[in-house]
Protein backbone atom coordinates (compact mmCIF):
# COMPACT_ATOMS: atom_id res chain seq x y z
CA UNK A 1 0.00 0.00 0.00
CA UNK A 2 1.46 3.66 -0.85
CA UNK A 3 0.81 6.50 1.51
CA UNK A 4 1.44 10.13 1.76
CA UNK A 5 0.34 12.96 3.65
CA UNK A 6 0.04 16.74 2.85
CA UNK A 7 0.42 15.52 -0.86
CA UNK A 8 -0.02 17.21 -4.30
CA UNK A 9 -2.65 15.36 -6.19
CA UNK A 10 -1.33 17.79 -9.69
CA UNK A 11 0.21 14.28 -11.10
CA UNK A 12 -3.62 12.82 -10.63
CA UNK A 13 -5.74 14.93 -12.39
CA UNK A 14 -5.70 15.24 -16.59
CA UNK A 15 -6.31 19.15 -15.95
CA UNK A 16 -2.95 19.84 -14.24
CA UNK A 17 -5.33 21.57 -11.10
CA UNK A 18 -2.10 21.89 -8.44
CA UNK A 19 -4.25 20.93 -5.75
CA UNK A 20 -3.25 19.06 -2.46
CA UNK A 21 -4.90 16.28 -0.14
CA UNK A 22 -4.03 16.26 3.72
CA UNK A 23 -3.62 12.29 2.96
CA UNK A 24 -3.19 9.94 0.19
CA UNK A 25 -3.95 6.13 -0.24
CA UNK A 26 -3.61 3.55 -2.92
CA UNK A 27 -4.48 0.00 -2.35
CA UNK A 28 -2.67 -2.97 -4.31
CA UNK A 29 -5.51 -5.51 -3.49
CA UNK A 30 -8.20 -6.64 -2.23
CA UNK A 31 -6.62 -7.15 1.41
CA UNK A 32 -5.69 -3.38 1.47
CA UNK A 33 -8.85 -2.05 0.14
CA UNK A 34 -10.21 -3.90 3.02
CA UNK A 35 -7.53 -1.74 5.27
CA UNK A 36 -8.14 1.57 3.54
CA UNK A 37 -11.61 0.62 4.00
CA UNK A 38 -11.36 0.38 7.95
CA UNK A 39 -9.53 3.80 7.58
CA UNK A 40 -11.52 5.58 5.83
CA UNK A 41 -14.57 4.74 7.61
CA UNK A 42 -12.90 6.75 10.85
CA UNK A 43 -12.38 9.70 8.57
CA UNK A 44 -14.76 12.91 8.17
CA UNK A 45 -13.63 13.24 4.82
CA UNK A 46 -12.22 10.88 1.85
CA UNK A 47 -12.54 11.35 -2.30
CA UNK A 48 -12.00 8.25 -4.29
CA UNK A 49 -10.93 8.72 -7.58
CA UNK A 50 -8.91 6.80 -10.86
CA UNK A 51 -6.21 8.28 -12.95
CA UNK A 52 -8.41 11.76 -11.96
CA UNK A 53 -8.99 12.24 -15.93
CA UNK A 54 -12.90 12.36 -15.02
CA UNK A 55 -12.26 15.14 -12.42
CA UNK A 56 -11.80 18.64 -11.23
CA UNK A 57 -10.77 19.82 -8.38
CA UNK A 58 -11.75 23.54 -6.94
CA UNK A 59 -9.44 24.05 -4.08
CA UNK A 60 -7.36 21.45 -1.41
CA UNK A 61 -9.17 18.63 -0.30
CA UNK A 62 -8.57 18.48 3.76
CA UNK A 63 -9.55 14.64 3.87
CA UNK A 64 -8.00 11.42 2.50
CA UNK A 65 -7.58 10.62 -1.42
CA UNK A 66 -8.01 7.15 -2.47
CA UNK A 67 -7.03 5.23 -5.28
CA UNK A 68 -6.42 1.74 -6.68
CA UNK A 69 -2.47 1.17 -7.65
CA UNK A 70 -1.86 1.71 -11.58
CA UNK A 71 -0.80 -1.48 -13.19
CA UNK A 72 -1.68 -3.84 -15.94
CA UNK A 73 -3.83 -7.04 -14.51
CA UNK A 74 -6.05 -8.91 -17.18
CA UNK A 75 -7.10 -12.61 -16.47
CA UNK A 76 -9.56 -14.78 -18.24
CA UNK A 77 -11.66 -16.13 -15.29
CA UNK A 78 -14.52 -17.96 -17.95
CA UNK A 79 -15.55 -19.03 -21.52
CA UNK A 80 -18.99 -19.97 -23.39
CA UNK A 81 -19.27 -20.33 -26.87
CA UNK A 82 -19.47 -16.69 -28.06
CA UNK A 83 -17.88 -15.14 -25.36
CA UNK A 84 -14.96 -14.76 -22.94
CA UNK A 85 -14.94 -12.90 -19.50
CA UNK A 86 -11.52 -10.63 -18.75
CA UNK A 87 -11.41 -10.13 -15.02
CA UNK A 88 -9.48 -6.61 -14.67
CA UNK A 89 -8.03 -4.70 -11.65
CA UNK A 90 -9.58 -1.31 -11.10
CA UNK A 91 -6.52 0.20 -11.60
CA UNK A 92 -5.85 -1.09 -14.74
CA UNK A 93 -5.93 1.72 -17.79
CA UNK A 94 -8.87 0.79 -19.77
CA UNK A 95 -7.55 1.09 -22.93
CA UNK A 96 -5.11 -1.09 -22.35
CA UNK A 97 -7.62 -3.56 -21.86
CA UNK A 98 -9.17 -2.83 -25.32
CA UNK A 99 -5.51 -2.75 -26.82
CA UNK A 100 -5.78 -6.69 -25.04
CA UNK A 101 -8.72 -7.72 -26.35
CA UNK A 102 -8.35 -6.89 -29.49
CA UNK A 103 -4.53 -8.50 -29.73
CA UNK A 104 -6.89 -11.60 -28.04
CA UNK A 105 -9.64 -11.50 -31.03
CA UNK A 106 -12.32 -10.41 -28.26
CA UNK A 107 -14.34 -7.67 -29.21
CA UNK A 108 -17.09 -5.09 -28.76
CA UNK A 109 -14.63 -2.37 -27.14
CA UNK A 110 -13.27 -1.34 -30.36
CA UNK A 111 -15.08 2.30 -30.43
CA UNK A 112 -14.41 2.77 -27.16
CA UNK A 113 -10.59 3.12 -27.52
CA UNK A 114 -8.46 5.93 -26.32
CA UNK A 115 -10.91 7.10 -23.74
CA UNK A 116 -8.54 7.82 -20.63
CA UNK A 117 -9.10 6.51 -17.26
CA UNK A 118 -8.89 3.21 -15.23
CA UNK A 119 -11.06 -0.02 -14.86
CA UNK A 120 -12.76 0.54 -11.60
CA UNK A 121 -13.72 4.27 -13.50
CA UNK A 122 -15.39 2.71 -16.12
CA UNK A 123 -17.62 0.73 -14.20
CA UNK A 124 -19.06 4.01 -12.18
CA UNK A 125 -19.21 6.63 -15.20
CA UNK A 126 -20.88 4.20 -17.82
CA UNK A 127 -18.42 6.15 -20.25
CA UNK A 128 -18.70 5.92 -23.43
CA UNK A 129 -18.39 6.97 -27.21
CA UNK A 130 -18.84 6.23 -30.75
CA UNK A 131 -22.48 3.99 -29.99
CA UNK A 132 -20.72 2.09 -27.66
CA UNK A 133 -20.72 1.85 -23.52
CA UNK A 134 -18.69 0.16 -20.78
CA UNK A 135 -22.12 -0.88 -19.33
CA UNK A 136 -22.51 -2.81 -22.79
CA UNK A 137 -19.48 -5.04 -21.52
CA UNK A 138 -19.29 -4.91 -18.00
CA UNK A 139 -20.57 -8.37 -16.31
CA UNK A 140 -19.91 -8.19 -12.72
CA UNK A 141 -18.41 -5.49 -10.70
CA UNK A 142 -16.35 -6.48 -7.40
CA UNK A 143 -15.50 -4.12 -4.24
CA UNK A 144 -15.20 -3.61 -0.68
CA UNK A 145 -17.68 -2.25 1.23
CA UNK A 146 -16.32 0.58 2.92
CA UNK A 147 -19.24 0.72 6.05
CA UNK A 148 -18.56 -3.15 6.51
CA UNK A 149 -15.02 -4.18 4.68
CA UNK A 150 -16.96 -6.84 3.38
CA UNK A 151 -16.20 -8.28 -0.36
CA UNK A 152 -19.43 -7.86 -2.47
CA UNK A 153 -19.99 -8.58 -6.11
CA UNK A 154 -22.38 -6.91 -8.11
CA UNK A 155 -24.00 -8.36 -11.51
CA UNK A 156 -24.33 -5.77 -14.37
CA UNK A 157 -28.28 -5.70 -13.84
CA UNK A 158 -27.41 -4.74 -10.38
CA UNK A 159 -25.88 -1.24 -11.37
CA UNK A 160 -28.54 0.10 -13.17
CA UNK A 161 -26.43 1.46 -15.93
CA UNK A 162 -27.39 4.57 -17.99
CA UNK A 163 -26.11 6.97 -20.14
CA UNK A 164 -23.32 8.05 -18.26
CA UNK A 165 -25.13 6.92 -15.31
CA UNK A 166 -24.57 4.20 -12.62
CA UNK A 167 -25.58 3.46 -9.37
CA UNK A 168 -22.00 4.01 -8.09
CA UNK A 169 -22.50 7.59 -8.78
CA UNK A 170 -26.14 8.03 -7.28
CA UNK A 171 -27.30 5.95 -4.08
CA UNK A 172 -23.97 3.59 -4.18
CA UNK A 173 -21.80 6.49 -3.93
CA UNK A 174 -18.30 7.09 -1.22
CA UNK A 175 -20.06 3.19 -0.33
CA UNK A 176 -17.59 1.01 -2.09
CA UNK A 177 -14.17 0.76 -2.92
CA UNK A 178 -13.94 -1.08 -6.27
CA UNK A 179 -11.09 -3.74 -7.33
CA UNK A 180 -11.92 -5.48 -10.00
CA UNK A 181 -14.45 -5.25 -13.25
CA UNK A 182 -15.36 -8.42 -15.10
CA UNK A 183 -15.63 -7.61 -18.90
CA UNK A 184 -17.91 -9.96 -21.44
CA UNK A 185 -16.39 -10.08 -24.60
CA UNK A 186 -17.54 -11.15 -27.57
CA UNK A 187 -15.34 -13.96 -30.05
CA UNK A 188 -17.49 -12.39 -32.76
CA UNK A 189 -16.57 -9.02 -34.65
CA UNK A 190 -19.50 -7.37 -34.80
CA UNK A 191 -18.32 -3.81 -36.10
CA UNK A 192 -20.07 -0.69 -35.16
CA UNK A 193 -19.40 2.04 -37.90
CA UNK A 194 -22.58 3.92 -37.98
CA UNK A 195 -21.93 6.70 -35.50
CA UNK A 196 -20.02 10.02 -35.77
CA UNK A 197 -17.98 10.17 -38.64
CA UNK A 198 -16.50 6.68 -38.36
CA UNK A 199 -17.59 6.25 -41.71
CA UNK A 200 -15.41 8.89 -43.29
CA UNK A 201 -12.41 7.94 -41.58
CA UNK A 202 -12.22 4.79 -43.20
CA UNK A 203 -13.04 6.19 -46.44
CA UNK A 204 -10.67 8.76 -45.91
CA UNK A 205 -7.86 5.80 -45.07
CA UNK A 206 -9.25 3.46 -48.21
CA UNK A 207 -10.97 0.89 -46.05
CA UNK A 208 -14.90 -0.25 -46.43
CA UNK A 209 -15.03 -2.86 -44.05
CA UNK A 210 -11.65 -2.35 -41.17
CA UNK A 211 -10.67 -5.46 -39.69
CA UNK A 212 -10.90 -5.12 -35.31
CA UNK A 213 -7.03 -2.96 -35.40
CA UNK A 214 -7.66 -1.16 -38.06
CA UNK A 215 -11.42 0.34 -36.33
CA UNK A 216 -9.53 0.38 -33.24
CA UNK A 217 -6.78 2.93 -35.32
CA UNK A 218 -9.66 4.61 -36.70
CA UNK A 219 -11.29 5.94 -33.60
CA UNK A 220 -7.67 6.70 -31.73
CA UNK A 221 -6.90 8.71 -34.92
CA UNK A 222 -10.50 10.23 -35.00
CA UNK A 223 -10.17 10.93 -30.78
CA UNK A 224 -6.51 12.56 -31.24
CA UNK A 225 -7.81 14.96 -33.95
CA UNK A 226 -10.43 16.43 -31.70
CA UNK A 227 -9.06 16.31 -28.50
CA UNK A 228 -5.71 17.48 -27.08
CA UNK A 229 -3.41 15.61 -25.13
CA UNK A 230 -3.67 16.42 -21.26
CA UNK A 231 0.23 16.35 -20.96
CA UNK A 232 0.45 19.13 -23.44
CA UNK A 233 -2.66 20.83 -22.67
CA UNK A 234 -4.99 20.26 -19.60
CA UNK A 235 -8.01 19.00 -19.89
CA UNK A 236 -10.64 16.04 -18.93
CA UNK A 237 -11.83 14.86 -22.24
CA UNK A 238 -15.39 15.78 -23.19
CA UNK A 239 -16.54 18.12 -19.60
CA UNK A 240 -20.19 17.70 -20.74
CA UNK A 241 -22.72 15.19 -20.99
CA UNK A 242 -25.00 15.32 -24.12
CA UNK A 243 -28.12 16.52 -23.43
CA UNK A 244 -31.48 14.35 -24.16
CA UNK A 245 -34.31 15.96 -24.84
CA UNK A 246 -38.04 15.48 -25.22
CA UNK A 247 -39.43 15.19 -28.71
CA UNK A 248 -41.23 18.35 -28.42
CA UNK A 249 -38.61 19.67 -27.48
CA UNK A 250 -36.61 18.67 -30.46
CA UNK A 251 -38.84 19.77 -32.93
CA UNK A 252 -39.36 23.35 -32.14
CA UNK A 253 -35.56 23.59 -32.36
CA UNK A 254 -35.38 22.13 -35.21
CA UNK A 255 -38.12 24.86 -37.05
CA UNK A 256 -34.83 27.62 -35.71
CA UNK A 257 -32.22 25.24 -36.07
CA UNK A 258 -33.08 22.69 -39.39
CA UNK A 259 -29.33 22.02 -39.64
CA UNK A 260 -29.04 20.88 -35.81
CA UNK A 261 -27.06 17.46 -35.34
CA UNK A 262 -28.93 14.34 -32.84
CA UNK A 263 -29.19 10.95 -32.94
CA UNK A 264 -32.69 9.44 -31.66
CA UNK A 265 -33.33 7.48 -28.41
CA UNK A 266 -36.45 6.24 -28.96
CA UNK A 267 -39.68 7.33 -30.19
CA UNK A 268 -40.22 10.70 -27.17
CA UNK A 269 -36.49 11.22 -27.05
CA UNK A 270 -33.27 12.59 -29.15
CA UNK A 271 -29.44 13.17 -27.89
CA UNK A 272 -28.29 16.34 -29.27
CA UNK A 273 -24.29 16.85 -29.49
CA UNK A 274 -23.36 19.38 -26.38
CA UNK A 275 -20.48 20.56 -28.81
CA UNK A 276 -22.51 21.80 -31.40
CA UNK A 277 -24.33 23.75 -29.04
CA UNK A 278 -21.41 25.21 -27.46
CA UNK A 279 -19.86 26.06 -30.68
CA UNK A 280 -23.35 27.91 -31.75
CA UNK A 281 -22.99 29.68 -28.98
CA UNK A 282 -19.49 31.20 -30.08
CA UNK A 283 -17.45 29.67 -27.49
CA UNK A 284 -15.58 26.88 -29.39
CA UNK A 285 -11.72 28.22 -29.94
CA UNK A 286 -12.60 31.08 -27.13
CA UNK A 287 -9.83 31.90 -24.57
CA UNK A 288 -10.85 33.21 -20.69
CA UNK A 289 -8.07 34.39 -18.73
CA UNK A 290 -5.78 31.13 -18.15
CA UNK A 291 -8.99 28.62 -19.44
CA UNK A 292 -10.56 28.12 -22.69
CA UNK A 293 -12.51 25.75 -25.20
CA UNK A 294 -10.43 24.01 -27.39
CA UNK A 295 -10.69 24.89 -30.80
CA UNK A 296 -10.88 21.56 -32.25
CA UNK A 297 -13.89 19.97 -29.76
CA UNK A 298 -15.96 22.32 -27.85
CA UNK A 299 -16.85 19.45 -25.62
CA UNK A 300 -13.34 20.25 -24.02
CA UNK A 301 -12.66 22.67 -21.62
CA UNK A 302 -9.11 23.76 -21.48
CA UNK A 303 -6.40 24.82 -18.86
CA UNK A 304 -3.67 26.79 -20.91
CA UNK A 305 -1.58 27.09 -18.00
CA UNK A 306 -1.23 27.09 -14.02
CA UNK A 307 -5.38 27.68 -14.15
CA UNK A 308 -6.90 26.71 -11.07
CA UNK A 309 -10.13 24.74 -10.51
CA UNK A 310 -12.24 27.90 -9.77
CA UNK A 311 -11.39 29.23 -13.26
CA UNK A 312 -12.33 26.02 -15.31
CA UNK A 313 -15.47 25.85 -12.67
CA UNK A 314 -16.37 29.31 -13.98
CA UNK A 315 -16.02 29.42 -17.35
CA UNK A 316 -18.23 25.99 -17.58
CA UNK A 317 -21.28 28.11 -15.74
CA UNK A 318 -21.00 30.72 -17.83
CA UNK A 319 -21.04 28.34 -20.97
CA UNK A 320 -24.12 26.58 -19.51
CA UNK A 321 -25.62 30.16 -18.87
CA UNK A 322 -25.09 31.20 -22.45
CA UNK A 323 -26.59 27.18 -24.02
CA UNK A 324 -29.46 27.49 -21.83
CA UNK A 325 -29.86 31.00 -22.88
CA UNK A 326 -29.94 30.47 -26.55
CA UNK A 327 -31.66 26.95 -26.81
CA UNK A 328 -33.21 26.45 -23.45
CA UNK A 329 -31.24 23.19 -22.74
CA UNK A 330 -29.47 22.58 -19.68
CA UNK A 331 -25.85 20.84 -20.09
CA UNK A 332 -24.68 19.19 -17.09
CA UNK A 333 -20.86 18.44 -16.50
CA UNK A 334 -20.02 14.31 -17.08
CA UNK A 335 -16.50 15.75 -15.25
CA UNK A 336 -16.67 15.12 -10.94
CA UNK A 337 -16.37 18.45 -9.48
CA UNK A 338 -15.11 18.34 -5.96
Amino acid sequence: MIEKEKYSLKEHNTFGIDASCASFMAYGNVVEARQVAARIREAALFLIIGSGSNLLLTHDFEGIVVTPESRFEVDIVGEEQAYTYLRCWAGTLFDDVIAYAVEHQLYGAENLSLIPGEVGASAVQNIGAYGAEAGDLISEVEAVEIATGKIVVFHHTDCEYGYRQSKFKHSWKNKYLITSVVYRFSKVYNPRLEYGNIRSALREAGIDMPTPQQLRDTIIRIRQAKLPDPKVLGNAGSFFMNPIVGRDKYESLLKTFPQMPHYTIDALHEKIPAGWLIDKCGWKGKTVGRVGVYDKQALVLVNHGQATGSEVLALCREVQRDVFNKFGIEIKPEVNIV
